[in-house]
C-alpha cells in the first residue's frame, strides 16, 4: 500500500500570506510619488491646446475660399480659464470644446483668431500660460506667420 503524499497551503498558511501583503502595501501606498502624475496634467493640458491651435489655424488656411473671416479659439470663462471653443468667425459656428480640469490653470490671452493666411488677426492674443504642481508652460504665436510653440518655464 502506497501512501497518498499530498502538499498544499494550509488556511492558516494563506492567511499569514495575505496579511504579510497587506501590512506592506500599507506602509509602500503611501510612500508612492502621486505628485509626478499630476505634474504631468499641466503639459498634456498644454500640449492638447497647441494641438487644437493648429488645427484652428488650419481650418482658417484650408477653408480660406469659402471663409475669409477665419477661425478663432476662445477660452470660456475668466482666468483661469475653465475650457475654450473652436469657432468659425462669421457664422460663430461651434467646431469643437474641451473642459480643462480644475486642477489645471490657463492664464493670459482669451481669444485667438486666425486669418485666411494662418496668421493671427489684429486684436488676437499671442500667448498663453498654463500651469498645475508646480510646472508651467508658456504657449506662445507669432502673429504675422500663426506658428505656435510652447516651452515649458
Amino acid at each position: 500500500m502506497t501512501a497518498d503524499k499530498r502538499s498544499a497551503f494550509s488556511v492558516l498558511e494563506a492567511i499569514i500570506v495575505v496579511t504579510f501583503i497587506a501590512v506592506i502595501a500599507a506602509i509602500a501606498v503611501p510612500r508612492l510619488n502621486f505628485g509626478i502624475i499630476s505634474r504631468q496634467r499641466a503639459e498634456c493640458v498644454a500640449r492638447k491646446i497647441v494641438t487644437d491651435l493648429r488645427r484652428t489655424r488650419q481650418h482658417a488656411i484650408t477653408n480660406a475660399a469659402n471663409n475669409p473671416e477665419g477661425y478663432a479659439l476662445n477660452m470660456i470663462g475668466s482666468a483661469p480659464y475653465g475650457g475654450y471653443q473652436i469657432v468659425r468667425l462669421g457664422t460663430s459656428d461651434t467646431l469643437d470644446s474641451c473642459t480643462i480640469e480644475s486642477r489645471v490653470s490657463c492664464k493670459g490671452g482669451s481669444n485667438f483668431e486666425f486669418g485666411p493666411l494662418g496668421n493671427l488677426k489684429d486684436g488676437s492674443s499671442a500667448e498663453l500660460t498654463v500651469e498645475s504642481e508646480g510646472r508651467a508652460f508658456r504657449i506662445s504665436i507669432v502673429p504675422a506667420t500663426g506658428a505656435i510653440k510652447c516651452v515649458e518655464n
